[in-house]
């Protein structure tokens, strides 16, 4: 125990949540050798895969794991929304989360709550102790609350994220050593605030796991060139965790969870390109790369990841797709998107879900009509440049996940069964012997 545990005071249970942004259950679950300090809270508490969100993209998962509740009440759908009755597009902020965080209901119970680095927080709320907002921060001196928390993560070298143009490179090895420093800086703060901070809910959010996801994912399951550098990565974020466990006092709970699985990519999917092929959309001019260029007889378009639009009169401002057509020419456009087949003959929809089969609540005027969960293998893409091949590969060879998302809870009480992120929310706050009705949540909490 340090100096934190001789000085606080109270009795109430706490928690400590620390996020790995992307990490497959498989990768941990499956290698306990190699990760050892994952393998003990599996074999104290408990540990198992759960479902992520729909659509399994970032922007999205962190807004409804921090809130346990759907787009459809969180009001964010992805990195690239869409103004309602416009074709204008933006990028989803913290204040763009419509639903009550985790952290405001520890606030609002009159405990405390440090926030660090949690992707969709910017810009830093000042209702709660101490927050540092992750990613899409501008910088360090903007997204830190109290103001001169700044000074204190820009003298250890701070990073809000890694440098991931560096992933681009054919050689991996200075966007390896980044990410590595990246960690390393992370951790030494989520270190010095569990110690320093007079807190009932730590909750923070290494992302840079995500990051070298996707650029050396298949350097591991195919034992590539940097399959050693991956592994090495894992084990210091292995050893990290393991670290923090040890600093925390007798009354916290660890929870360690991702917001998506992840699994190998072969094929980006250019979603509007196949569109445009297939006659659903067409553009103003030749000269095009967004949204607001899509001319005015299009009749679906795209935003990443995988969500499709219908071009509809009444809800978009040029819409030409009669509300009286909307099921049937969305079915036909569901039926076109399961038979969608890549190169190498596999399908790229593992399944296509419909708008309220996925998201209801009270901000779902913008909810995508149709939501592809792709097959492993198939990364979804939605540019409005004007890709000529349906197909194609980039820099990246790892991808995002619905299916194999972390989960471990440092508590024998919770048992991890056909979980998902929406089970989160409640099972922290559960654990934290924090009241909240269960009709506020989509998910469920797991302790027994």
């Amino acid at each position: 125990m340090g100096l934190f545990d001789r000085l606080r005071g109270g009795d109430d249970p706490r928690v400590a949540f620390v996020g790995i942004d992307g990490v497959p259950f498989r990768l941990l679950g499956e290698n306990p050798d190699l990760f050892p300090h994952c393998a003990e809270i599996a074999e104290a508490g408990a540990a198992g895969a759960i479902d992520s969100i729909v659509p399994p993209e970032s922007s999205a998962c962190w807004p409804s794991l921090t809130t346990g509740v759907n787009p459809g009440e969180t009001g964010v759908y992805g990195f690239q929304d869409r103004e309602i009755g416009s074709y204008d597009t933006y990028v989803p902020m913290g204040r763009d989360v419509q639903a009550t965080r985790l952290w405001d209901r520890v606030t609002d119970a009159d405990r405390n709550a440090s926030v660090m680095n949690v992707p969709v927080t910017f810009p830093p709320q000042r209702n709660i102790q101490r927050m540092v907002s992750g990613f899409l921060s501008p910088s360090i001196d903007k997204a830190a609350y109290p103001d001169n928390f700044a000074n204190d993560l820009d003298a250890s070298d701070y990073r809000i994220d890694v440098n991931a143009k560096l992933g681009h490179d054919d050689d991996k090895s200075e966007f390896i050593t980044n990410a590595n420093e990246t960690l390393a800086r992370r951790y030494e703060s989520f270190s010095n605030i569990i110690e320093r901070d007079d807190w009932d809910l730590f909750f923070g959010v290494f992302m840079t796991t995500d990051r070298v996801n996707h650029f050396l994912f298949k350097h591991y399951t195919e034992d590539g060139t940097y399959h050693d550098e991956f592994i090495e990565f894992y084990q210091t974020v292995d050893e990290y965790i393991g670290a923090l466990r040890e600093q925390l006092p007798d009354d916290v709970t660890m929870v360690i969870a991702s917001d998506h699985g992840f699994t190998t990519l072969e094929y980006e999917v250019h979603c509007n390109a196949w569109l445009e092929e297939e006659g659903w959309l067409s553009y103003a001019d030749e000269e095009h790369e967004e949204l607001a260029d899509i001319s005015d007889d299009t009749q679906a378009y795209s935003l990443i990841p995988g969500r499709f639009y219908l071009n509809l009169e009444g809800r978009e401002p040029n819409g030409v797709v009669p509300e009286s057509e909307y099921e049937s020419r969305r079915d036909e456009l569901k039926h076109a998107l399961e038979r969608l087949e890549g190169p190498d003959g596999t399908p790229v929809a593992e399944r296509v879900v419909k708008q309220e089969e996925a998201f209801r609540g009270g901000h779902d005027d913008i909810a995508p009509d149709l939501v592809v969960i792709p097959n492993h293998g198939f990364d979804l893409k939605s540019g409005f440049g004007g890709h000529e091949d349906v197909f194609d590969t980039g820099p990246r060879n790892g991808m995002h996940s619905f299916d194999d998302a972390t989960l471990y809870v440092d508590d024998p009480s919770v048992q991890i069964r056909d979980a998902n992120l929406y089970d989160i929310a409640p099972t922290i706050l559960d654990l934290m012997g924090i009241e909240y009705a269960r009709a506020e949540f989509d998910g469920a909490s797991l302790v027994q």
